[in-house]
């Protein structure tokens, strides 16, 4: 009886430790598949970027870089973070390239043609001549044309430490603001005109003297008649410059810039050392802030139009074909020089080809919009000469 009990005993106690054993064994699977399920959030310190736009704070163009900034944090749940500066917080607007490359500044917010002065074939990287492509289409060949591995090729060739990404497709550029309507081309002979990049080029080859200016100095240059005439970018921005005060006419569509877009660039050294989901982060907001950008363009710039046609009393007229023919012909009056720069001429090249097979399609397939406008709103756009 005795050796009865004992084997009892010894049966609970081999019951309790097979218990014990299979919980400590389920206890480590669970957490197994909930490392599993969880995978280890990353205690890292926030990488932080030091960005700069060639943007003042009232520009609309610095609200479109911070666009860009706040998708990027957001995206980056903390562990990416840019800190985003306005122009000449640190360097003045054409200097932000030089601070990238030298990693004064780790990021910068411009466009290509702020420093075509180490290579006209910069500004062929948003402002060059329009072989019937838009900006849409200037952004397509970046992306699916061959055109970003030629921008990629221009930073190796100049030895500037520099990755780049393309945003923001800008609607044509106006030809700007001058104090009397132009009604023929011969009225731009020896206008002192503000313009940047292949544009000066093409307006001094028309016959006009120009001078470059970032931004902020063009109404300040315009005052004091250091110029006679500028363009800018858009109807909101020239808004936000005081334009409206300075000037009383406004001429639309031109093809000094007629397919420009923004530049994201970041210092090399620093962008390769940062993981594969950040520069993933980094680039894809770029196209996620393209689109933002266009549509919110959409919205202000025609907002602030009629605003200086109707409150700031501003004539508003399209540039005459006259003007526009002669634009052409200046740009193939300055391109044979320009392609004796074997590197230019191979850009020009692709992007030709992209434009001839893309434009053709898009011309060709589109319905004519103004038609229906001038069906819907009768006499709207006759009063501005178009």
């Amino acid at each position: 009886m005795k050796e009865e009990k004992t084997k009892v005993v010894a049966k609970k106690e081999e019951v309790k430790t097979g218990r014990r054993t299979f919980l400590k064994t389920a206890a480590a699977g669970a957490a197994g598949v909930a490392a599993l399920g969880f995978p280890m959030i990353s205690r890292a310190e926030t990488i932080t970027l030091k960005m700069q736009g060639a943007w003042g704070a009232k520009d609309i163009f610095n609200d479109y870089a911070e666009d860009y900034v706040k998708r990027v944090n957001e995206m980056a749940g903390g562990r990416l973070k840019i800190d985003f500066l306005v122009a000449g917080a640190v360097v003045k607007p054409f200097q932000v390239m030089d601070a990238v490359n030298k990693g004064v500044l780790d990021a910068g917010h411009q466009v290509s043609v702020y420093w075509y002065g180490k290579s006209k074939v910069a500004s062929l990287f948003g402002t060059g001549p329009v072989f019937g492509q838009n900006a849409h289409q200037g952004l397509a060949w970046i992306y699916y044309g061959g055109g970003q591995a030629l921008y990629d090729e221009l930073m190796k060739t100049l030895g500037l430490n520099v990755v780049g990404f393309f945003s923001m497709p800008m609607p044509t550029q106006p030809l700007g603001w001058i104090k009397k309507r132009i009604t023929d081309v011969n009225h731009l002979q020896g206008l002192n005109y503000r313009t940047v990049g292949l544009a000066a080029d093409l307006f001094q080859a028309m016959g006009m003297k120009v001078t470059q200016l970032p931004g902020g100095e063009i109404v300040p240059a315009l005052e004091r008649g250091v110029i006679e005439a500028f363009e800018f970018n858009n109807p909101t921005s020239d808004r936000s410059f005081g334009a409206q005060d300075v000037s009383k006419v406004y001429m639309l569509g031109s093809y000094h810039q007629a397919a420009e877009f923004f530049e994201i660039i970041f210092n090399k050294t620093k962008f390769d050392t940062l993981p594969a989901e950040h520069k993933a982060i980094l680039k894809y907001a770029a196209e996620a802030a393209s689109s933002n950008n266009y549509w919110r363009g959409q919205d202000q710039y025609s907002k602030d139009l009629l605003w200086l046609e109707n409150s700031a009393k501003v004539g508003v007229y399209r540039t005459p074909n006259s003007v526009m023919a002669a634009q052409l012909n200046a740009w193939d009056k300055i391109l044979p020089d320009l392609e004796k720069d074997p590197f230019f001429k191979k850009v020009v090249a692709s992007q030709k080809t992209f434009a001839h097979r893309v434009a053709y399609y898009d011309i060709l397939n589109s319905c004519d919009y103004k038609m229906a406008f001038d069906h819907y709103f009768p006499g709207e756009l006759k009063k501005a000469g178009f």
